[in-house]
């Protein structure tokens, strides 16, 4: 990836994930450091693939898992801009399996008592996770059980079937209430498959991913970039997590990625190269436009890192609470700098994906950055913070 020089030392930038590789907390990391679009820092380090003894490359293939959303949300959005929906439509509007919904009452255990929805959820809710699903994922709720039993992410199941169990489970709260990550971002992808009348993965190619040359984005890995395709991993000790030692982990979660499947997830099912995600933050923090393709007007990127959230209500993750945080459409949005952040973290939107794929955007300072790895769990691994920090007081401290 050619770097444009722009006087930045990034050497405490590199030593760092240097040395979450060398003390086998990570297997292999890549970053990317934007100056408005202009690259401005690529780094490498590690193997994709351990075992098989492959370095880590600039084309070498991850699973980004939630840095989906960022893409599905992009992709509502684009039909929100042709006038497909607004924003405040209820969701039963185009999704009838969705017309009888109940809700778990506040504080049961049991969930079998539920009461009726006082407010229909909206397309708005649902891409800033207030609707009132759950993911099933993290045992946050009592219908999470229902979730795994009914296999509503299962890999064998499309859009259309998600949906569907979706109607027969109870929301696990009043939409509007509060803020709880959940599958809301994949009936978002099945909203945009009523809507355009494509495959949720067609329409991705056919407006995202072919204008911007993402070349290596999709729901799977082709036979022919399969050595490509980093091997993912976690800690020996999941007890204890910054223990070093990693074993390489199956893809059960979401299913194989090395053929095609049923479920495309908007909320975490693509797999993509850093160059390839690289294009798609150059399209955003260029306002909806790089490399002659308009994917988005500016006015609509500033709407998505607006909170749409409530008064009072922030971003709860099931065990982090992410602090000084709301929630645009789909994306995070910081209110206040982290320790040693300084006053550009203010305004910063981001989101990242469960294996340790981040991604942030700083509108004060014009500078973004991108770090990938392939280690679960990595949302919450500081390995992503401390990049964040040391890119932060490299450019503008």
């Amino acid at each position: 990836m050619e770097t444009v020089d722009s006087g930045y030392d990034f050497s405490h930038v590199h030593a760092s994930l240097d040395k979450y590789v060398q003390d086998d907390l990570l297997a292999m990391a890549a970053s990317v450091v934007l100056d408005g679009q202009a690259v401005v820092d690529f780094h490498m380090v590690g193997h994709q693939d351990r075992e098989k003894e492959r370095l880590i490359q600039a084309d070498s293939i991850y699973r980004i898992y939630s840095s989906t959303k960022l893409i599905t949300s992009c992709a509502a959005m684009m039909l929100w801009e042709e006038g497909q929906f607004q924003l405040d439509d209820p969701l039963r509007d185009y999704l009838p399996e969705l017309g009888s919904l109940s809700v778990v009452m506040d504080g049961a255990n049991d969930v079998g008592l539920v009461e009726p929805v006082a407010v229909e959820p909206t397309i708005r809710q649902l891409m800033c996770h207030n609707a009132g699903f759950s993911y099933g994922l993290f045992a946050e709720s009592v219908v999470d059980p229902i979730y795994n039993a009914a296999g509503v992410s299962a890999p064998t199941a499309t859009l259309e079937d998600m949906v569907r169990k979706l109607g027969d489970i109870p929301l696990a709260y009043q939409p509007g209430r509060r803020w709880q990550y959940s599958v809301s971002v994949d009936v978002l992808g099945r909203l945009i498959e009523i809507l355009s009348g494509l495959r949720f993965g067609e329409f991705l190619s056919q407006r995202i991913f072919e204008p911007l040359g993402m070349i290596d984005t999709g729901f799977h890995v082709p036979t022919e970039k399969h050595d490509r395709f980093c091997a993912n991993y976690a800690p020996v000790n999941m007890l204890d997590p910054m223990k070093p030692g990693l074993n390489v982990v199956p893809d059960t979660l979401l299913g194989d990625y090395l053929e095609p499947k049923a479920m495309e997830s908007g909320g975490g099912g693509l797999v993509s190269t850093i160059g390839d995600y690289t294009r798609f933050i150059q399209m955003i923090v260029g306002g909806g436009f790089v490399n002659d393709a308009r994917i988005l007007q500016p006015t609509t990127l500033e709407m998505m890192r607006t909170n749409q959230l409530p008064d009072g209500v922030g971003v709860q993750l099931p065990n982090w609470f992410m602090p000084d945080t709301v929630f645009g459409l789909g994306f995070a949005i910081k209110t206040a700098p982290r320790p040693d952040e300084g006053d550009a973290a203010i305004g910063e939107y981001h989101w990242g994906g469960m294996a340790g794929t981040h991604s942030w955007m700083s509108p004060a300072s014009g500078i973004s950055g991108i770090v990938f790895t392939q280690r679960l769990p990595g949302f919450w691994h500081p390995f992503s913070h401390d990049f964040k920090r040391l890119v932060y007081q490299a450019t503008t401290m």
